[in-house]
């Protein structure tokens, strides 16, 4: 999960404006739990942003 989003909110309030736990969001934000597509799009709205913005992959300079 990219770190701009959440630069402003604790993970307490991120989990209260989408409806989740704190330690959901721990864990996600950990890479320790793999969010399923409805709990991804809560947090999409509840941060105004949409799924390609907030979860992404990181290519290595080969293009892999």
């Amino acid at each position: 999960m990219q770190d701009d989003y959440l630069s402003d909110l604790t993970q307490n309030d991120l989990a209260k404006l989408a409806g989740l736990t704190r330690q959901t969001i721990y864990l996600i934000e950990n890479n320790r739990y793999n969010p399923t597509i409805a709990l991804c799009l809560k947090l999409t709205k509840a941060l105004s942003t949409d799924l390609d913005s907030l979860f992404f992959i990181e290519e290595n300079k080969r293009g892999n």
